[in-house]
C-alpha cells in the first residue's frame, strides 16, 4: 500500500497524506464489474477506474460512484485514453469533461 501511495503521488494523482480507503479495492472492483469497458474507446484491456474529481482533490469523493468512469491504458487505436482523455496528456492535469468527451470520442468510433 505504502509503494502505491507513493506511486500514485509521483504521478501526481495523490498527495503524500491522503491514504486511500481500505474499501477502495473492492469498490474499484465493483465498478469495473459493472463498468467493464473504456468509456471513451470502448476497449476492455488494462482497464482503471479514474476519479472525474481526483481524489487528491475531494478524498471525500474516493468512493462515490458518480465521481467514477472506466477508461483504458491499453493505446486502442493509438492513445492511452487514461492519459488522454482523463489528464489531458499529464497526470497531473485534470480534465474536468472527462465524462462528456468520452462521450464523444466512442461516438465518433462507431461511426468508423
Amino acid at each position: 500500500m505504502l509503494i502505491r501511495n507513493l506511486k500514485d503521488s509521483l504521478q501526481g494523482k495523490a498527495k503524500i497524506g491522503n491514504l486511500r480507503s481500505k474499501k477502495w479495492p473492492t469498490v474499484r472492483k465493483n465498478h469495473l464489474k459493472n463498468n467493464p469497458v473504456c468509456a471513451a474507446c470502448g476497449g476492455s484491456k488494462k482497464l482503471e477506474v479514474h476519479h472525474i474529481i481526483p481524489f487528491q482533490e475531494n478524498p471525500n469523493l474516493e468512493l462515490d460512484q458518480n465521481n467514477l468512469i472506466t477508461l483504458c491504458e491499453s493505446k486502442s487505436f493509438g492513445v492511452v485514453c487514461h492519459l488522454h482523455y482523463g489528464h489531458l496528456g499529464d497526470y497531473k492535469r485534470v480534465n474536468p469533461d472527462v465524462v462528456q468527451d468520452s462521450c464523444i470520442w466512442r461516438k465518433k468510433l462507431a461511426k468508423n
